[in-house]
């Protein structure tokens, strides 16, 4: 378990039914998702300015975070239906 999991642990016991089902449909909007294809495309050829390297870094993180809860909510939501 990562640093970052054990840290989340305690939302995990603030979950809901309801809360971890938006959690799990948590997506980012259209204009979110085309900044970050285009930085992932700049970031593919070499060509972020360091501005937008930070912002990669950023969403990046985000992610992590993100998916992380993410799969606390899919365990949540599964041992309340066992």
């Amino acid at each position: 378990m990562s640093y970052l999991d054990r840290l989340l642990d305690p939302l995990t016991d603030s979950l809901t039914l309801e809360s971890a089902t938006a959690l799990i449909a948590l997506r980012a909007d259209a204009e979110v998702e085309a900044r970050i294809d285009e930085l992932r495309r700049k970031a593919n050829e070499g060509a972020l300015t360091p501005a937008e390297d930070a912002e990669y870094k950023d969403f990046i993180e985000a992610v992590d975070v993100v998916s992380i809860m993410q799969a606390k909510a899919r365990r949540f939501l599964s041992r309340q239906a066992a």
